[in-house]
Parts: C-alpha cells; structure tokens; sequence
C-alpha cells in the first residue's frame, strides 16, 4: 500500500493579498439558446411568478448569492437595439440574432431583466453595443436607465413603469471587439477610439458609473498583448476595468493536462496586469487598473450538439454543457485562481448562469437543478467573502502535456471581515491517491474546525441530471481538525474541499 501523498500550507494572518470584492463571484445571462426563454423567464411554468419568471431558478440563484449579473451579452450584445426590448411586449418587433442564428422576440429586455435581479438580489453589469451601434446608442442607454427624469429617455422609461431610476452601476464597453466572429469587430484603434468616446459621453451622463473595455477575447488571439496596449492607450483615464475572458476544455481526455489548465489562467492574469501597469508607467499616471474576468469556465461539451442546431429557431438548445466531476475540480481551481488574484481581479462573471453552460440546468416546463460546478462556485460565494491570505505552499508536482510542475495541491484561504472565520479552498489533482494536508496557522488563534466540505466522486466523469439531480453532490465528512495550531486533513484523491474554521467565543 503506498503512502498518502503529503502537501503543507502556511498562513500568517498579517501576510495578506487583500480584500476580496464580492463581485468576484458575479455571472452572466446572455440572450442566447435559453439561458433567458425556458431559463429564468417561462411563462407558464408552474413555479413562474406573475411576471414569468421561474421562481425555482430564481431559488437556485439565490442560493449562489450571485452579488451581480452581466447582460444582455456577449456576441449577443454586438448586434442588439436595446430599444427592441423596452416598451408594451406586443409592440417588440421579433429580429434575427445574427450572433447566435436565431430568433430574439424580446419579450425580456432591459427593464424585465432588473426586475428579475432584484428578484434574485443581484446588481445589474450592463453591456453596451459597439459592434453595429455606438457612442448615440449608449449614452442614450445610460439615461434611460440611471438618468432620474425631465429628459427624453428618462421620461420615456417612466412612461414604461418605471418611476425610480436603475442606477445600474457597471457597464462593458462592448464585447470581444478582437474577434473577427463578432459583428463590427474592430482593429485596437478602432475600437480604442470608440470605446474612449463612448466612455466620455457615458461617465457625461452619469458621472458614478463604472466602465469595463474589451482586453482581448482570450490569450490565444494574434493581436493578444498588441491589443490591449493600444486599447489602453487611449482609454485609460476613462475606464475603470479591462476585461479577460478565457475558456478550457478536455477534448483528449487528458485529465492531468486538463486539471492543470488553471495555471493558464493564473498567467493570463498575470501578464494582463503587467500589460496595464506598463500603460499606468508609459501615462504617468497615479490610477491602478483593474481587472474585470467576466467570462470563465470550462466550455466544450456541447460543440458538436450545437453544429446540429437547425438555424432561425427561438431559444433553441445551445450551449448546453453538461459538466462533470473533473470540470467541477477545474472550476475550483479556477476559483482559488481568482481568489489569489483578488489583489487586481475585482470582477469576475462565470459564464454563463442557467443552461447555457451553466452550473444550473433547467427542462422547459419541468424540473430545475444543479450541475457539478454549482458547487465549488457555490462555496466560494458564500465562504470566499473577506480578506484573501497570501499562502505559503508546499506540493509534489507533475508534468502534463502542456504544463510543467503542476501542483498537485491547489488551495487558498480568506479570512472574514470581522476575522471569526477562515476558509481554507484546496484541490487534491492527484487521481490515485488521498493527500496529508497540514495547515499552518500563524497569529491565528483560537480557531476550529466548523466543517470540512468534500466534493468528490469515484467516477471523474459522472454527472448530475434531471432524473438523478444529487449524484455529485458535497458531503460534510471530511476529516478536518485542528491540533497544535495546524489544521491537518486528509484530502481524498481527485477532489474539492473546503475547510471552514470558527474562532472560538472569548
């Protein structure tokens, strides 16, 4: 019988990488396949509410405690008329989406989907269309929603209900405007100078929003680095955030690889930072950009299924990933990422929220639940609040096909805001054997263990259904303690954990 693989953390509670915006643990709803229609919006559904809404979906969402919701999209947003969705529903002309071929019948738009986010306590990340509208379009957006009254836009929403502003907060200057598959993309200048303007007359109309402009649609594009230099250069004294977006997926079943796939996030942040700070230097400027994550997630499943979509249908099934047990540890450790880099990530948006490679699947008419992945987003939401530590690790490493020195311990902690809680957030990668964890604690003390989460499952591939809604799900039989001042744990192979610690009432 060979011996537990053995891994150890250090924390001190003064070596610290900063506080945690909760805003890290946003997502996103695109109009797209039926992450709205059959998704959070069915009238008819036995649970919908008088406005149509899926109060199960609604249950789930805030069970996530989302803190906020980027919408209408995505490859969406670049070809939308927000006009379309605003007003009487029997007056919203039907339009082709040419992002996603389909039919939008916007029945839902802007002012239905604030309603639906104070249904669910969630804020409002609006997008603006740079692709095929521009700098008239938004401004006119931003006054409709956050303008109080007395102008044409602002009275236009009132005379649809809508008597209070929105005061929607944070808003994307367009979406992956790099992309040759988006409508009206655009070279860096391009799109520097458009985004540059419309921020201008934005920030014009409401000077307390907060703006987000496109870094590049992944790491992997031939402009990467090029383009957000440039970008930057011309919007940076007007933008608050810029943007990352980055997808994986296990196409060759290479699960070491795929687990290690987080390391590539963790550079991809690290490089877009350096990329910032060196625009902050070139500008002399006293101003810190941040970074706004606000597409992630694994996405590969259903790319097949979707080729055999037939076009022009409404809210037909796309994107429909069904996740797995490894995709639930890759998302954790995505997550951790994050965490680690919670120092310039302040926003972040899994993408998507219901059905549309989702943590939460939905049958049209029928039942609601959770995917894998709702999990370890799940307690990252709800324990991952706080001031985020700066971990000192030790692990055994691998090589994978695309990575070298893996670890195979990922694990984060944060500390409460008002230090009565520690969340220690670890990955076992190792797919044969359990791993002896030990936690350190340094000028943290008084602390116990309060429970020990585990998500793990014998078989990587198992996922949860309709039929069979619980067959990933987390226990609470994890062997955490504290003894000494060390928090010792054993982390079964292949798995998730989240070890909540409670400092003990003086």
């Amino acid at each position: 019988m060979t011996e537990p693989r053995r891994a150890t953390m250090i924390l001190e509670r003064d070596y610290r990488i900063g506080e945690i915006d909760d805003r890290l643990y946003g997502a996103f709803v695109e109009h797209l396949g039926r992450a709205v229609y059959g998704g959070i919006y069915e009238p008819g559904h036995p649970t919908a509410d008088a406005a149509g809404f899926r109060e199960d979906v609604a249950e789930l969402v805030r069970e996530l405690r989302v803190p906020i919701v980027r919408y209408p999209g995505g490859n969406f947003v670049s070809g939308y008329n927000w006009e379309d969705g605003v007003g009487p529903r029997e007056r919203r002309p039907r339009r082709l989406d040419l992002a996603w071929r389909t039919i939008e019948t916007n029945e839902v738009g802007v002012n239905e989907f604030v309603d639906w986010a104070r249904k669910v306590n969630t804020e409002v990340m609006m997008a603006v269309n740079l692709g095929s509208r521009g700098i008239d379009a938004a401004r006119n957006l931003v006054e409709y929603c956050n303008h109080p009254s007395g102008t044409y836009y602002s009275d236009l929403r009132r005379s649809h209900g809508y008597a209070e502003p929105h005061k929607i907060k944070v808003w994307c200057l367009g979406n992956e405007m790099d992309g040759p598959w988006q409508i009206g993309a655009k070279t860096a200048y391009e799109y520097g100078r458009a985004a540059q303007e419309a921020a201008k007359v934005m920030k014009w109309v409401d000077p307390t929003i907060e703006l987000v402009v496109c870094g590049s649609s992944s790491s992997a594009m031939p402009t990467f680095a090029e383009w957000e230099a440039q970008v930057l250069d011309l919007t940076y004294e007007h933008v608050d955030y810029l943007s990352l977006h980055t997808y994986y997926g296990n196409r060759d079943n290479d699960t070491p690889n795929f687990l290690a796939w987080s390391l590539n996030m963790d550079s991809f942040i690290q490089s877009v930072a350096a990329i910032c700070d060196y625009v902050k230097a070139k500008k002399r400027s006293k101003k810190t950009m941040y970074l706004s994550f606000d597409e992630w997630n694994v996405w590969y499943h259903s790319n097949e299924q979707d080729r055999q979509i037939e076009p022009w249908s409404t809210a037909p099934p796309l994107l429909e990933d069904i996740y797995n047990m490894e995709d639930a540890l890759l998302v954790g450790c995505m997550l951790i990422t994050l965490m680690r880099r919670s120092d310039r990530v302040k926003i972040a948006c899994l993408a998507q929220l219901i059905n549309v490679i989702a943590p939460i699947m939905t049958e049209t008419g029928g039942r609601a639940w959770r995917q894998t992945i709702f999990y370890p987003f799940l307690h990252a939401s709800l324990y991952g609040r706080g001031t985020a530590l700066l971990p000192v690790v030790h692990s055994d490493k691998y090589d994978s096909k695309d990575f070298t020195d893996v670890p195979y311990l990922e694990a984060m902690a944060v500390l409460s805001r008002d230090e009565q809680e520690l969340t220690i957030f670890a990955v076992n990668r190792d797919l044969k054997e359990s791993m002896d964890f030990t936690c350190e604690l340094r000028g943290l003390t008084g602390f116990a263990v309060q429970e020990h989460i585990v998500l793990e499952h014998d078989d990587l591939k198992a996922v949860n259904s309709a039929g069979n809604p619980n067959n990933v799900a987390p226990h609470a039989r994890g062997s955490a303690a504290v003894e000494d001042g060390k928090v010792k744990a054993k982390l079964s192979k292949a798995s998730w954990n989240v070890i909540r610690l409670v400092r003990a009432q003086q």
